[in-house]
């Protein structure tokens, strides 16, 4: 490109939806992004991290043709950028037998820059060290002359990578992200962002991918920071947008004089959001032509029903009573409610003589035991099989609709109402699936394909939560109430605080031990769980990892402090240690 320094400069920040392992599909998108900037007089059009790949491709990433398939991407669309803006675009990248996450310049028909991620993420949802090495520390790339620097998402996070491409003679920091939603994740990228402004005393871009996939979801949102914190641009969550912004060089020091100003969403409603998208991604890129799922007359089912017609539409949702002698004409009246609200298809299919003949076949091996939880768990089952059968006769997904709550304590079913490919609730406890359920009879996210207004009738979300898997029955015959469970949940499982602590908060022992209890021994269950979206900073998944057996159990009483008259003077862990 041309070197001759300028005051001005166009940039197109492309947030855009990915696909992992669509590599021709992901080009393309590049493409059609490279002739909007164009038309726009972009002078280059940013994409987020690992683009060419999708994120996260996982151990995807490292099959050699996987990786030979997406440099020659990439080198293809290096060929078509003799006209037109620059392109930055992230891809994996194989150097001298090591596997990169970089991010490449392709200008004038060459590449003429690739730069390496050098701070690989290992925590949480993120394993980048199990398939990436770390880059070198990088200096800046030059775009029409500007110094621009590429620290690639968790770069930023500290500031050494900064730093360096601030005493490299860096003039605007662009950052390239696959950044996850989790809630409360916006203000966190803001303050590490103006923290790094702060520092280095440049403009920070902040570009975030957007779209679905498995368990995560990324939210876009994408912003810039002028040098004096002020916001230069914002784009719009959880929807795609290639959008120009404005540079100019004032006393020396770059500022974005033009960009959007979308309002982002936050809280409950950001969060439905992403359950929105989660769902509708993971449908679609998965190729099923639509979801199926029970419908009972209950908040949970009502709430994942309107999810779906919000994220794939009405025609797309079909709903199924499954009612059994238990069912009360009330949940069938909802059930029916909910149906026509949302204006999908909606058949009842009793369960009566499946469970009868069930319960024939099992009498001889059953004789002389009383009935207990084994014949309730006969009708989950039940429906469970209903719903697969219809799903693989009409090639529609089941969509369970268990909470984070039920999930957590094991209050769900195996191979009954725990059946299906996708979960929008899985992360979401069951005092946040009330609030979202009134939240969405006020208010539907942008771009959701669901009716306005009340869709979930008052009297579901205002009624006892119930199984209705024997008569009379209550979930909190079985349960702690919800809002103690959740809060002694969100405790034990986001802030992983002891037992002895969460009493000192103010919950009664014997419940917050028992609560623990069942935490641990449904990790079974939850290992064979379908994915669902992510929405809390911890989910059950790809955040918390623990063992299956475990015979750990926290006493309930207060942590012991370490002994530390035992060590010996002068002994602290340390890397290299000699021992005399």
């Amino acid at each position: 490109m041309n070197a001759r320094p300028t005051d001005s400069l166009k940039i197109a920040l492309a947030q855009l939806n990915p696909t992992v392992g669509d590599i021709a599909g992901n080009a393309d998108k590049v493409r059609r992004a490279r002739d909007q900037a164009a038309a726009l007089g972009a002078d280059v059009v940013a994409f987020p991290e690992l683009f060419i790949a999708g994120y996260p491709p996982e151990d995807l990433v490292l099959r050699p043709a996987f990786q030979a398939a997406c440099r020659a991407a990439v080198e293809a669309l290096a060929r078509e950028s003799k006209n037109g803006p620059a392109l930055l675009v992230g891809t994996p990248w194989v150097e001298d037998g090591k596997l990169y996450n970089a991010y490449v310049l392709a200008s004038g028909g060459m590449i003429e820059a690739v730069r390496f991620k050098a701070d690989l993420p290992n925590y949480g949802v993120f394993d980048e060290k199990r398939v990436f090495a770390p880059g070198p520390m990088p200096g800046p790339i030059l775009i029409k002359g500007v110094r621009i620097g590429i620290p690639i998402c968790e770069d930023i996070w500290d500031a050494e990578v900064v730093e360096c491409l601030s005493e490299t003679g860096g003039e605007i920091l662009l950052v390239p992200n696959g950044s996850p939603y989790w809630r409360g994740k916006t203000e966190h990228r803001l303050n590490i962002a103006v923290a790094r402004v702060v520092e280095s005393g440049m403009p920070l871009i902040y570009l975030n991918m957007v779209g679905g996939q498995d368990e995560l979801v990324f939210d876009g949102a994408s912003f810039v920071i002028n040098a004096d914190r002020g916001f230069g641009a914002q784009l719009p969550a959880f929807r795609e947008s290639v959008t120009l912004t404005q540079w100019r060089r004032e006393a020396g020091v770059w500022c974005c004089v033009e960009g959007p100003t979308a309002a982002a969403d936050e809280s409950d409603k950001a969060d439905y959001a992403a359950c929105v998208l989660g769902l509708r991604d993971y449908v679609d890129k998965s190729g099923f032509k639509g979801v199926v799922l029970g419908l009972s007359g209950g908040v949970d089912s009502a709430l994942t029903a309107a999810m779906a017609v919000d994220a794939l539409g009405r025609d797309r949702v079909r709903c199924v009573m499954l009612p059994y002698r238990f069912t009360s004409q009330e949940s069938l009246k909802d059930a029916a409610l909910i149906a026509k609200a949302l204006g999908v298809q909606y058949e009842i299919v009793p369960i009566e003589h499946a469970i009868a003949g069930l319960e024939q076949t099992l009498s001889p091996l059953f004789a002389g035991r009383p009935r207990d939880v084994t014949e309730e768990n006969l009708q989950a089952r039940a429906r469970g099989t209903i719903l697969m059968a219809i799903s693989n006769k009409f090639g529609l997904m089941v969509v369970t609709t268990g909470n984070k709550s039920e999930m957590s304590v094991g209050y769900a079913t195996l191979y009954g109402d725990m059946n299906g490919g996708f979960n929008p609730l899985k992360d979401l406890y069951k005092t946040e699936v009330f609030r979202l359920s009134r939240l969405r009879n006020a208010w539907k996210p942008e771009g959701a394909l669901g009716p306005d207004g009340v869709v979930i009738p008052e009297n579901v979300i205002a009624r006892p939560p119930t199984a209705e898997l024997r008569e009379n029955q209550k979930d909190e015959d079985s349960l702690p109430p919800y809002h103690v469970l959740d809060a002694i949940l969100e405790r034990l499982v986001e802030h992983e605080d002891s037992i002895a602590k969460i009493v000192d908060a103010g919950f009664d022992r014997d419940t917050v031990m028992r609560v623990e209890r069942l935490l641990h021994i449904a990790e079974y269950k939850r290992r064979q769980a379908c994915p669902g979206v992510k929405v809390t900073l911890k989910n059950f998944g790809r955040d918390r990892r623990y063992p299956i057996v475990n015979r750990f159990r926290d006493a309930g009483t207060p942590l012991p402090e370490p002994d530390r008259t035992l060590l010996k003077a002068g002994v602290v862990g340390k890397t290299e240690a000699f021992d005399f």
